[in-house]
């Protein structure tokens, strides 16, 4: 642990920022999960509701730095294919 008075809060400021940023991420995860079981089901409208929630929480992600630009464009990719292919069968 930092010596300085002024490192110690970056400390712990740094600590705040990273369980904010789990708990973010960690909604992006529990929001695709549920995306892909609605997928299963033949409710497109909840689907169409629950797919832009995710990428509404993706692009706020990128906005606010928790994500880089190119993981959310990758995951909201990745999304979208594993739809289309539930949707196929």
């Amino acid at each position: 642990m930092a010596n300085i008075k002024s490192a110690k809060k970056r400390v712990l400021i740094a600590q705040r920022n990273t369980e904010k940023n789990v708990a973010f991420k960690t909604s992006i995860k529990t929001a695709v999960k549920k995306v892909l079981v609605c997928a299963q089901s033949d409710d497109r409208a909840e689907l169409n509701a629950l797919l832009s929630k995710v990428y509404q929480l993706c692009d706020k992600a990128v906005s606010k730095g928790i994500l880089h630009r190119n993981t959310a464009a990758r995951k909201k990719s990745r999304l979208t294919k594993a739809v289309n292919k539930l949707i196929a069968q």
